[in-house]
């Protein structure tokens, strides 16, 4: 891979060939940038427990902090998105144009911050200090997957960087949605290797003819089959242990602080 230089910013670590930086965030500055990014607050069409839009800190050295924080002594973490999922989205009110309010109050799918098709997708990121409890990633979503048999033409989960457990690291493709359909390809769990300063770059080649996955400059993965040709979302994720019962983790003794951080996210096309 080829370093790529960023004025004033860490340097971005390329496939070979020539690319154009069209997306990213720094995270200067104080503030989370809410033209770029939006809290995932909800799951399968309720608001979620877990998730909160609390906890995210910009440490005014461009990077940015997503904390596990305490909300009626349990666990909850920040998820941050460039668009969303209809399916996510809680019932509407009980306006609809034909008045069939009884089978169809939909939610209001809101203009995305960002959508992208193919391309190279790129973090540098140090990870909680217990990703036994805490989990952390970088994918891309569509906003339809699973609304057709062919995954190509509906999209897919594409897991750049998924973190369960220390030293660890998982990546590759969902596909098909999240029901009897579920399908993965490309899925792979490997070793990370220990870094001078703790800092990991994860990225994806995100092609017409297929994926290629990579950590600190080395490929871990490729995928060649049900490749999405439509348009996805880019999330910077976290969720506590316990996110996927009813209820979230109950804090038992002292409150723990950890932290996911993430010094950028880019996203660069190839110039044909």
């Amino acid at each position: 891979m080829k370093k790529y230089e960023i004025e004033g910013h860490e340097p971005s670590y390329l496939p070979e060939g020539e690319w154009e930086l069209v997306w990213s965030d720094e995270f200067d500055g104080t503030e989370l940038d809410r033209t770029k990014w939006d809290f995932r607050l909800n799951f399968w069409g309720k608001p979620f427990d877990a998730y909160t839009d609390q906890g995210v800190i910009l440490d005014g050295n461009s990077h940015i902090e997503l904390h596990r924080t305490e909300r009626n002594g349990c666990y909850v973490s920040p998820q941050l998105q460039t668009g969303s999922n209809s399916f996510d989205i809680p019932k509407g009110g009980t306006e609809n144009p034909w008045g069939q309010d009884e089978i169809w109050p939909l939610g209001i799918l809101e203009e995305p911050k960002f959508v992208h098709r193919y391309g190279y997708y790129e973090c540098r990121c140090k990870f909680q200090k217990d990703p036994e409890t805490m989990w952390s990633a970088f994918w891309t979503q569509s906003p339809t997957i699973g609304a057709r048999f062919e995954p190509e033409w509906c999209g897919v989960e594409s897991d750049i960087m998924e973190c369960f457990h220390p030293g660890k690291a998982t990546t590759g493709n969902i596909m098909g949605g999240y029901g009897r359909q579920y399908r993965s390809e490309g899925r792979v769990r490997y070793d990370l290797n220990e870094t001078k300063d703790g800092w990991h770059y994860f990225g994806m080649n995100w092609q017409p003819e297929g994926y290629v996955f990579y950590c600190d400059g080395k490929e871990v993965s490729r995928c060649s089959k049900n490749i999405s040709h439509v348009p996805q979302f880019v999330l910077l994720t976290t969720e506590v242990t316990g996110y996927r019962s009813s209820q979230p983790k109950v804090i038992e003794g002292e409150f723990e602080d950890d932290a996911f951080i993430v010094d950028f996210v880019r996203v660069y096309d190839k110039v044909k």
